[in-house]
């Protein structure tokens, strides 16, 4: 059984703005949140997200020296029950922690981040 749905695949960069624009005119859809910190872009593909982190730094990929920026966000009904499984398979809790109570940052077996987040989360923002 899975432990939740694909909600968004997030890009970090330094303007979610710009970014959202960028991908809403490749990829069509709407634009359905937007926050200072995030930008939702939904389409009948599914939804993309652009986030703000600080200090951002392009990819330089494929040389290596600042890696590739995306991680994917699934969709949970519960956090805890999802977050046990997701140990269960391998991954490991992240040590930092940004909204626990609306969405958890795990890391993959290979150093990947993710994030289960609450369903309703997404709901919220259009996905």
């Amino acid at each position: 059984m899975a432990v939740g749905r694909l909600g968004s695949i997030t890009l970090d960069c330094a303007d979610p703005s710009t970014l959202a624009a960028f991908w809403h005119g490749m990829l069509g859809g709407e634009i359905t949140y937007q926050s200072e910190k995030s930008v939702a872009v939904t389409t009948p593909q599914g939804l993309l997200t652009a986030m703000r982190v600080p200090d951002h730094r392009e990819p330089s990929w494929p040389e290596g020296t600042v890696p590739k920026q995306i991680h994917l966000d699934l969709a949970v009904e519960d956090l805890d029950t999802a977050q046990t499984e997701a140990v269960r398979l391998g991954a490991r809790v992240a040590a930092k922690q940004y909204a626990p109570e609306l969405c958890r940052v795990l890391v993959d077996p290979a150093g990947h981040p993710f994030c289960l987040s609450l369903e309703s989360n997404f709901a919220r923002i259009g996905a």
